[in-house]
């Protein structure tokens, strides 16, 4: 299929310094394209690049390839809209947000816009790809939408209510609403343990307790000391088993859990054994457990 001359890319035979095709690395990550998809939107930053004369200008990796210092993973949808200036992210992607930044800095106005959150029919503003999600429909999360509005307007009340009732939570903005629902809390332990006759075990301390849950409860309960970037910009009524905590004491856990109503309801724990060495009797207990605790 013949390629219409508009992309400003020059003809065989012209003073131009780039091929036909063109090796990327966008922060560590390798792309192979073909040089009229980089100069398809003009005014854009990869068309300023890409048909300038001087190309000495432009970084280069150790291997010769453009150099380009952003987010990898994320341009693959910037390089899939220069090839038609369309967007097509997966469901319920998360980092729309992020791909916006992207997109401004590429200088990719239309794409720019397309990211951009839409104002919904309340008033409130929404994400496309979370309005299809079956978690955002579902009544249990209208109910919780519309007790959080209204929370502002109830007096603050400890938690956990008689008859499982939901109460206004005790933050310092007075506006948190305490809903019911299950926390699961999950590390990884291991200790070495020698001969029989020996007494001491040598443990190793919890390297992460991962949290799994709803977004919102988990960013009530441990706050600050969760750590969410291996699953940013999770909506509040979304699901997620990717959060861990930023201590390593499952007491202090516990005792988070606890001051926000919650109950221990089930646990679970699997284990393994291996020796540490074929010259020793020592042995390698490694296990995994999980607590899980529920609040009405």
């Amino acid at each position: 299929m013949a390629l219409a001359d508009n992309t400003g890319s020059a003809k065989p035979g012209e003073d131009f310094p780039f091929p036909e095709i063109i090796e990327l690395n966008v922060g560590g990550q390798v792309y192979i394209t073909r040089h009229p998809t980089l100069v398809s939107v003009p005014g854009s930053l990869l068309w300023e690049m890409f048909t300038q004369k001087n190309v000495r200008s432009l970084a280069r990796d150790s291997k010769g390839r453009f150099f380009v210092d952003r987010d990898g993973f994320l341009f693959r949808y910037i390089l899939d809209y220069m090839r038609d200036q369309q967007l097509v992210l997966p469901d319920h992607f998360p980092e729309r947000s992020r791909l916006q930044r992207e997109a401004e800095y590429f200088m990719l106005p239309e794409l720019v816009k397309m990211l951009a959150p839409k104002l919904s029919k309340q008033n409130s503003l929404g994400d496309d790809p979370c309005q299809s999600d079956p978690e955002e429909l579902s009544p249990n999360a209208d109910a919780a939408r519309n007790l959080t509005s209204a929370s502002a307007t109830l007096p603050s009340a400890v938690a956990g209510g008689p008859g499982g009732a939901v109460t206004a939570g005790v933050g310092a903005a007075g506006t948190d609403v305490r809903r019911a629902g299950f926390i699961t809390i999950g590390y990884r332990g291991s200790y070495t343990l020698g001969r029989d006759s020996q007494t001491d075990a040598k443990f190793r301390r919890v390297a992460r307790i991962m949290v799994c849950g709803k977004t919102s409860l988990a960013k009530e309960v441990f706050g600050d000391t969760l750590n969410e970037s291996r699953d940013p910009d999770r909506p509040p009524e979304r699901y997620t088993s990717r959060y861990y905590l930023k201590f390593t004491f499952l007491e202090q856990a516990f005792d988070k859990l606890a001051d926000a109503g919650f109950h221990m309801v089930a646990c679970n724990s699997t284990g393994t054994c291996a020796f540490a060495h074929d010259q020793t009797d020592d042995r390698i207990w490694t296990s995994y457990t999980e607590y899980v605790f529920y609040r009405e």
